[in-house]
């Protein structure tokens, strides 16, 4: 592809990547949903190297191809960001080469022979995902995008269970509460890495407000949930995560959560509310949100595959 031109990204990129992201949405979802903000925080993050671990693929002067890498794991898991338009799916094939060749260095250099990568890809992408098949990809598991519409008189703030009480983590010490949460009641589920509490607040960006971040505590067994929400998306409110203790599952504190966030968000003004769940969670996340009105706005599938390291080569020339 002699007039593909790739290099890394650097910082000012980010409108740019934001206008090709969103020609991805409305590709794939039907309208733009990605925020400047959201891009600006990964060319942001402290763990990304971009001279290494981004790519950008230009065919006359114009961005059509976007590669991201990161390592939450430290070990052999990688993930990589994949966008291309779709009638450039020779650039898509060439970023995807150079990203799996990285994925390779971070693993090796974590002292893994492997790299488990994962893609996550709409179920209806514009990249052409014969070109992932022929180089071992497999889709190994599905995550739904949900949505709900809110109202003030549909969506009252709900009336507190006995000995249920809720508060907000403006306060560090409630923050980092929330981050032990967040870690204790995700351990088990798919795809979780644990984070540092320095790690999870740069993950999470700079557009949290901790207002809208509670803390469940029941009596006679303190804190029991917690419910990390975020309002700077342009296209709807959004819950990021919902999460209770095992010994506290099955009291209806999920329900009573969700309708909490359903009401601060109508508050503030929001129509419309989305979150993401695996389909495979087994704590039954997915029929608790359908049964309270949440409808699939999209799907997306994780896609995997596993490259080996190359063996170092012998002294003799062997390899």
């Amino acid at each position: 592809m002699d007039d593909l031109i790739v290099r890394p990204a650097v910082p000012e990129d980010a409108v740019e990547i934001c206008r090709l992201l969103n020609a991805v949405d409305v590709a794939e979802i039907g309208r733009p949903e990605t925020d400047l903000s959201s891009v600006q925080s990964d060319l942001a993050h402290p763990e990304t190297d971009l001279a290494q671990d981004s790519w950008l693929g230009f065919w006359d002067g114009r961005l059509v191809a976007y590669a991201l890498l990161w390592d939450d794991s430290g070990a052999e898991r990688i993930d990589i960001d994949h966008y291309i338009l779709p009638e450039h799916q020779d650039a898509g094939e060439q970023l995807l080469e150079l990203a799996q060749a990285r994925a390779v260095q971070r693993a090796v250099a974590n002292g893994a022979d492997r790299a488990v990568v994962h893609l996550r890809l709409n179920i209806r992408p514009t990249l052409d995902t014969s070109l992932l098949t022929r180089r071992g990809w497999q889709a190994v598991r599905r995550y739904n995008v949900l949505t709900r519409p809110l109202s003030p008189p549909a969506d009252p703030s709900p009336a507190l269970p006995p000995g249920l009480t809720v508060r907000d983590c403006r306060d560090e010490a409630d923050r980092r509460r929330a981050h032990e949460l967040a870690e204790e009641t995700f351990a088990e589920h798919y795809d979780h890495q644990q984070r540092s509490y320095r790690q999870w607040l740069d993950d999470l960006g700079v557009g949290i407000d901790w207002s809208l971040v509670w803390i469940a505590s029941l009596d006679g067994s303190g804190d029991v949930a917690v419910l990390l929400t975020r309002d700077d998306r342009e296209a709807m409110g959004w819950i990021s995560l919902i999460g209770v203790r095992k010994e506290a599952r099955a009291r209806g504190l999920g329900s009573h959560l969700l309708r909490h966030a359903f009401a601060a968000y109508a508050d503030r003004g929001r129509d419309i509310i989305g979150l993401g769940v695996d389909t495979g969670n087994v704590t039954g996340a997915l029929r608790l949100y359908e049964a309270h009105g949440m409808t699939l706005h999209f799907a997306v599938d994780t896609w995997e595959v596993t490259l080996r390291a190359d063996p170092p080569a012998r002294p003799d020339g062997r390899g």
